[in-house]
C-alpha cells in the first residue's frame, strides 16, 4: 500500500509546483510600476469606442469603423446588383410607372374638363346690366297708369315772358347755344318783345344773374346758357359744380324755374354735337312754367 500512496503524494506535489510556478511566472511577468500600469490599461481599453465615437452613435451618426462594418452586415440582405441587373432594371421602371400614375391622379383638372353643375337652382351672381352705348339715353316715355289725377305741363310760350341769362366765356359756342334757344322760343310762340337776354361774363356768374331775373316777378322761367371745358387745371371742376348748384339754389329760392343749359366738355371737339341743349332748355323751361301755372290754378279752386 505504500507505492500507491507514494504516487499520489508525488502527483500532488507535481501539480502545486506546477501551480507555484503559473502564479510566480505570472507576478513575475505582471505590472510592478506606475509605468507599467498605464500601459496594462492601454492594452485592455485597446479597442473600445472613443467618447467621440459613442457620441456619434448617440446622435445616429455612426463613426467610421460603424460604417465600414455595415455593408459588410448589410451585403447579406441586399440583392446583388451584378448579379441580377435585368430585375433590378424592372423594378425600378415599375416603380417610374406608378409614380407617374399616382402624379397623373394627382393633378388638377384642367377648366375644359370639369362637369357642368347639375343644380337647377338659378345662378348666385346676377346677370350683368344692360349698358348703353356713349351718348345713349334709354328709351321710352314716362307711363302714368290711370285713374289718377296728373298735373302736367306743356312747352307753351304763349302768354309768357321768359329770361335768358349767357355767358361771354367761349363766346363761339354760346352764341350758338342762344341761337338755338331762341329759335325754339319762336316756334314755341314766345314773342321777341317778351323775351329778356342778360349776357354775363362767364358761367361762374349764371347764378346770379338767373337770381336776379328771377326775383324781378316779370317771367314765368329763366334759361341758363353757358360753356365750360375742361382745361389743365381744377379751374373747369370748380367753375361747372357752382354753377349747377347755383342755378338750383336760385330757382328754390325764388320758385320761378330755372333750366340748365350749361355745357360741361372735356375738349372742345365736344360742342358741336350738343349745341342743341339751347333747345332742349327751353323747352324745359316752358314746360316747369306752364306746370306751376296749372299747379296755382288747381290749388285756387
Amino acid at each position: 500500500m505504500s507505492e500507491p500512496y507514494d504516487r499520489v503524494a508525488r502527483e500532488r506535489e507535481d501539480d502545486r509546483f506546477s501551480t507555484s510556478g503559473r502564479d510566480e511566472g505570472f507576478a513575475d511577468s505582471g505590472p510592478t510600476g506606475d509605468d507599467d500600469l498605464e500601459e496594462a490599461r492601454e492594452n485592455v481599453l485597446d479597442g473600445w469606442p472613443s467618447s467621440e465615437d459613442v457620441s456619434r452613435f448617440v446622435s445616429g451618426h455612426g463613426s467610421e469603423s460603424d460604417e465600414s462594418a455595415r455593408p459588410s452586415q448589410l451585403s447579406d440582405r441586399l440583392p446583388d446588383p451584378a448579379a441580377t441587373p435585368h430585375a433590378l432594371d424592372e423594378d425600378d421602371a415599375r416603380d417610374e410607372d406608378e409614380s407617374e400614375s399616382e402624379s397623373e391622379s394627382l393633378a388638377e383638372p384642367q377648366l375644359d374638363e370639369l362637369p357642368e353643375p347639375e343644380s337647377p337652382l338659378a345662378p348666385l351672381v346676377d346677370p350683368a346690366p344692360v349698358v348703353h352705348a356713349a351718348g345713349e339715353h334709354a328709351p321710352g316715355e314716362l307711363d302714368v297708369p290711370p285713374g289718377y289725377n296728373v298735373l302736367e305741363g306743356t312747352p307753351d310760350g304763349s302768354r309768357r315772358a321768359v329770361g335768358i341769362v349767357v355767358s361771354r366765356f367761349n363766346g363761339e359756342f354760346t352764341s350758338r347755344l342762344l341761337q338755338s334757344a331762341l329759335d325754339e322760343l319762336d316756334s314755341s310762340g314766345v314773342a321777341r318783345d317778351a323775351i329778356t337776354v342778360m349776357p354775363v361774363p362767364g358761367a361762374f356768374e349764371l347764378p346770379i344773374g338767373a337770381m336776379a331775373l328771377a326775383k324781378t316777378r316779370r317771367f314765368a322761367c329763366i334759361v341758363a346758357l353757358g360753356c365750360v371745358i375742361r382745361g389743365d387745371t381744377p379751374h373747369f371742376d370748380f367753375v361747372a359744380s357752382e354753377a349747377a348748384s347755383g342755378l338750383q339754389l336760385a330757382a328754390l329760392e325764388t320758385g320761378v324755374p330755372v333750366a340748365f343749359g350749361v355745357l360741361t366738355l372735356e375738349r372742345a371737339d365736344q360742342a358741336e354735337a350738343r349745341l342743341d341743349k339751347g333747345a332742349e332748355a327751353v323747352k324745359t323751361a316752358l314746360e316747369m312754367a306752364d306746370l306751376f301755372s296749372h299747379l296755382r290754378a288747381a290749388a285756387a279752386r
